[in-house]
């Protein structure tokens, strides 16, 4: 039985696999290890997020602040500089990581100084995400709530605004114990005004599994050596690194953008290539067969 037989939903014209043959030995495994052995990493912005919704653009989780009224019209201009200066080089599929790397953690620092100096009040966050375009992929409340009935932890990873994209889950009603966010976190002194950005910049490089070595849950995943893990760039293929006594691991990547010139890059990278897909039905199906539903 192929892969497209055990799933239908990957014989979709939007589904690339390199290999199929491999795609169905891990899909065999992962089900018969069964979902004790199972953790979900992922990604958030445009990974679970829409990357667009009726031919706009959906915002990330940075964006969601960018283009909110707690931004002042020079900030905004300023922010739209740096991206219109750094996502060109975040995608180029022909630079190495190595280049990319110190112009990343370049544009974030920035990004986060700029920031900083609007002195935003924590109070307004939820408002702001409220009013904002921001858009869980379709299909999300069935990802997020299988991984809760059957406790598999959803470990995301993500360069963006914790404080931000943890108020986008929390308002779509899947914040389940079971999830944990490793973000870049917003310091807000006492009387609720950002002064600080927490900690490490996390960034699209250094993002991983191996970050979590001294934490509680570090202990917890020590059992779960099958991951399914979920991204849209090249960079989230790293975020599975650290995993202890690593089994199976299958990779899903979403393509959203510039699709023909990155279409090989991510063929020999990740397992599965969703193209221009908004939804989670790939996701979704690959959990419902890999737990035995």
């Amino acid at each position: 039985m192929t892969c497209r037989n055990m799933i239908p939903v990957l014989s979709k014209s939007s589904v690339y696999m390199r290999d199929p043959k491999r795609v169905e030995e891990i899909l065999t495994s992962m089900r018969n290890a069964g979902p004790s052995t199972l953790q979900v990493i992922s990604d958030f912005d445009m990974t679970l997020t829409r990357f667009s919704h009726n031919g706009k653009r959906c915002p990330t989780s940075h964006n969601i602040l960018d283009n909110s009224k707690l931004i002042s019209e020079d900030c905004k201009a300023k922010l739209k500089s740096l991206l219109d200066h750094y996502y060109p080089i975040e995608i180029d599929s022909t630079r190495s990581v190595e280049e990319k790397l110190p112009l990343m953690v370049e544009w974030w620092t920035k990004a986060h100084e700029l920031l900083v100096q609007q002195k935003i009040i924590k109070d307004h966050l939820a408002l702001v995400v409220r009013e904002s375009e921001a858009m869980l992929r379709d299909g999300y409340q069935l990802f997020f709530d299988h991984l809760h009935q059957l406790s598999v932890p959803l470990l995301i990873f993500s360069a963006g605004i914790g404080d931000v994209l943890e108020e986008v889950i929390r308002q779509a009603g899947v914040f389940h114990p079971n999830v944990e966010v490793f973000s870049n976190y917003m310091d807000f002194d006492d009387s609720g005004v950002l002064h600080a950005f927490k900690g490490e910049l996390i960034h699209i490089y250094n993002k991983r599994e191996g970050a979590l070595l001294n934490t509680k849950h570090f202990k917890e995943l020590q059992s779960r050596c099958n991951v399914l893990l979920l991204g849209d760039s090249l960079g989230d293929l790293n975020m599975a690194d650290g995993v202890m006594d690593l089994q199976n691991i299958l990779k899903i990547g979403y393509l959203n953008d510039k699709v023909d010139e990155r279409r090989q890059s991510y063929l020999n990278s990740y397992d599965i290539v969703l193209e221009k897909d908004e939804t989670m039905d790939v996701p979704n199906a690959i959990l419902l067969y890999i737990t035995g539903q």
